[in-house]
C-alpha cells in the first residue's frame, strides 16, 4: 500500500490478508479427495485453503503429508517407498500459484487428489514468451507476477527462478515415478502426477488395499 493511496495491491492483499479471496475472487487453493479414479466418485476429503501465502502454503503442505503415504521395508538395509514424493508436489503447487492468473477468473488453483494420480490445476495459461508449444522446455521462463515471485523467494517458499520444473521431475524420478505430464492452453494448465506404481499405500488413508496386492 502506498502511504498516499491506501488502496492494497494485489500483492498486498495475496500476502497479508487472512481472507484474500473476498478481494480477488479465485485467491485460494481447493483441495478435492476422491475415493477412485473419477470426479463422480465420493469424497473422502475437502478444504478451501487459503489466508497470507506463507499460512496457506504451510496448511498445503500439511495436506501433503497427511496424504502421502508411505512403507518401509526392513532388512539389511531399511528401504522407504511413498505413493508420492512430496517435495515434488509442493514444488508444483507453488508453481501453480505463482504463475496463475488472478484477472478476469473466479478459480482457485485446484489440487485434485485421486486414488492412483494427483491433478494440480492453475487458471491462466502460459504467459509471455512461454507458449502452450514450448512449456516446460529447460531454461524457458516468464512471469505474469514477476513481485508475488519476488515475494516467495523472499518468504522461503521457493529457492531459485525458473528451477520449479526440473527439481519436480529430478525428485519424482528419484521415487520411481513417471514425470508429471502437463495440458496447456490460453485459459489453463493441468499437471498430473501418477503415484509410485509398484507400492499398493496409493490409496485413501486407513483403506486397506484389495487381497492379492
Amino acid at each position: 500500500v502506498h502511504p498516499d493511496d491506501p488502496t492494497p495491491t494485489v500483492l498486498g492483499i495475496l500476502a497479508l490478508c487472512p481472507k484474500p479471496a473476498q478481494f480477488l475472487p479465485g485467491a485460494y487453493l481447493q483441495f478435492v479427495r476422491f475415493d477412485g479414479a473419477e470426479r463422480a466418485d465420493p469424497i473422502l476429503d475437502n478444504e478451501r485453503i487459503e489466508g497470507p501465502l506463507a499460512d496457506a502454503m504451510a496448511e498445503v503442505d500439511r495436506i501433503l503429508r497427511a496424504n502421502v503415504r508411505e512403507s518401509v521395508e526392513l532388512g539389511r538395509t531399511e528401504i522407504r517407498r511413498a505413493t508420492y514424493a512430496a517435495r515434488a508436489l509442493q514444488e508444483l503447487v507453488r508453481n501453480a500459484v505463482m504463475h496463475r492468473s488472478y484477472e478476469g477468473t473466479s478459480s482457485p488453483v485446484a489440487l485434485h487428489w485421486f486414488a492412483e494420480h494427483v491433478e494440480i490445476t492453475s487458471p491462466g495459461g502460459p504467459y509471455g514468451q512461454v507458449t502452450p508449444g514450448n512449456f516446460g522446455q529447460p531454461g524457458l521462463v516468464d512471469y505474469r507476477n514477476p513481485n508475488l515471485a519476488d515475494a516467495m523467494r523472499v518468504a522461503g517458499l521457493v529457492q531459485r527462478f525458473g528451477v520449479g520444473l526440473p527439481e519436480a521431475r529430478a525428485v519424482l524420478r528419484a521415487n520411481a515415478q513417471e514425470e508429471p505430464r502437463f495440458d496447456v492452453d490460453a485459459q489453463l494448465v493441468r499437471c498430473l502426477v501418477r503415484a509410485r506404481p509398484d507400492w499398493p499405500g496409493n490409496l485413501p488413508p486407513n483403506r486397506q488395499p484389495p487381497r492379492g496386492l
